[in-house]
């Protein structure tokens, strides 16, 4: 079991859940990853680490009341300097939602939005690195922009965090894959006709499991729902489900290991 002291400038660091049900959402994704919790104090929204064998693979708060977003996943980016990256989110048509801010000693956060209206984050850490484990069981695997505009958001996460994008050659689907180096930072998808109007762009994370099917039963024996069914794919079987709050992700069996750390 390796564990990752430091991820690479531009690519996925971090994923954490906003619930109305904290408590509700530990006994859950407990249940169905294996997790460990250490729960913050109140004055950080009961801000939970979540630990696979002791590492960090996650985290969850508690969404404040009458909060104007719904409960979800959403993905950072490591950065070295929110502020600067803050600039070059706005010189490349994006948003910014909220900071750069301090989070106490931990780290320095940013919360922006793309041209094409998905929400992500940038975490200059300092105590705090990110996730120690991925690419195992019960720890991320992948992350994913599901957009109206693949092209304009490729391009805007190339810019702001100095990625290259490279057409994947997959019959039905536009994909992009974004790299920094020898790393793989994520992928950008083009929603197309079968997706539902009302679905606006966003960030999926995606979790590793060890058999997709026993997952999405525990899923569904938990008060969750399967909103894709599981199917296989080039890079292994996977389904997209949602806890029972309405957040979603997706659980993947890789037929292999990703050959890029994104840490």
């Amino acid at each position: 079991m390796s564990t990752i002291e430091r991820h690479t400038p531009g690519t996925v660091s971090w994923v954490d859940l906003m619930t109305p049900d904290l408590e509700g959402a530990l006994s859950f994704y407990g249940s169905i990853f294996g997790w460990t919790f250490e729960v913050g104090p109140a004055e950080l929204h009961y801000y939970t680490t979540c630990s696979l064998g002791g590492r960090r693979a996650a985290g969850m708060g508690k969404r404040p009341e009458g909060a104007a977003f719904p409960s979800l996943w959403s993905v950072y980016f490591d950065g070295e300097d929110a502020g600067q990256l803050a600039e070059r989110v706005r010189a490349s048509g994006g948003q910014i939602v909220a900071g750069p801010m301090d989070v106490m000693d931990f780290g320095r956060m940013l919360v922006a939005s793309d041209p094409t209206g998905a929400v992500f984050g940038v975490w200059e850490p300092k105590n705090h690195t990110g996730a120690q484990v991925i690419h195992e069981p019960g720890s991320m695997l992948w992350h994913e922009v599901n957009t109206r505009d693949h092209r304009k958001a490729a391009d805007f996460y190339c810019r702001v965090f100095g990625l290259e994008a490279r057409k994947l050659e997959a019959p039905g689907i536009d994909y992009m894959t974004l790299h920094k180096g020898d790393k793989t930072a994520g992928g950008v998808l083009q929603m197309n006709e079968q997706w539902p109007a009302e679905v606006p762009p966003h960030w999926m994370a995606y979790f590793a499991v060890a058999h997709v099917d026993a997952s999405i039963a525990q899923v569904e024996k938990l008060g969750g729902k399967v909103q894709v069914p599981p199917f296989d794919t080039p890079f292994g079987r996977q389904s997209v489900v949602t806890d029972p709050w309405g957040a979603a992700f997706t659980l993947m069996t890789p037929s292999k290991l990703p050959d890029q750390s994104s840490g």
